[in-house]
């Protein structure tokens, strides 16, 4: 709509504005609407890039959830969800259909695969922290400090430093094939 305002801001007239691109630009080019699964995701920065890559494909409108790790998206009949597979992919990340809730195996495989995630975590913790608690103690108290004490302090960080921070390395590894920096690049280079 537009509008006729005089020198003194009242409004004269107004118009429907009716151009044939103002009304093609209001019919929704995005009739297909698709929930993708992505997995490989380590942060927010993760997810942005990989909407980032989705909106500049033809015609798409995503939005990707880090939380839930999932990207919603619509897309015009030119575009194929293969399309947008490949997109995510290319990024760096895994995607992938989601799985059929309705199939009885399928809940419990998914259930299980973040079970054993969960456990992987939880067990880099754990002897994370063994390792960790004697290095601290040895750094920050003169008494327990011997001859050699930095090489037994070397050789108990060295698995906190290579297998536990493993999954950091690996994803900032991954970013940095794709030109990209994240917060796990800062945290492998830290360590």
């Amino acid at each position: 709509m537009m509008a006729m305002v005089d020198h003194q801001g009242r409004i004269l007239s107004r118009t429907m504005d009716t151009s044939a691109s103002t009304i093609a630009g209001k019919i929704n080019t995005a009739p297909h609407q698709v929930r993708l699964d992505v997995a490989g995701m380590t942060c927010a920065s993760c997810a942005a890039r990989i909407e980032k890559k989705l909106n500049k494909l033809d015609g798409v409108e995503a939005s990707v959830n880090y939380a839930t790790e999932t990207a919603a998206v619509r897309y015009g009949d030119h575009v194929t969800t293969d399309d947008l597979l490949a997109a995510i992919e290319a990024t760096g990340y895994h995607a992938s259909m989601p799985t059929s809730e309705s199939s009885p195996g399928s809940a419990k495989a998914t259930e299980t695969e973040a079970d054993r995630h969960l456990r992987t975590l939880g067990w880099r913790l754990l002897i994370s922290s063994v390792s960790a608690v004697p290095v601290i103690a040895m750094a920050m108290i003169p008494g327990l400090q011997f001859g050699g004490w930095q090489w037994i302090s070397l050789m108990l960080a060295w698995p906190v430093l290579t297998w536990a921070a493993w999954p950091f390395h690996r994803a900032a590894w991954l970013n940095l094939r794709h030109g990209a920096t994240t917060m796990d690049t800062l945290i492998s280079l830290g360590s």
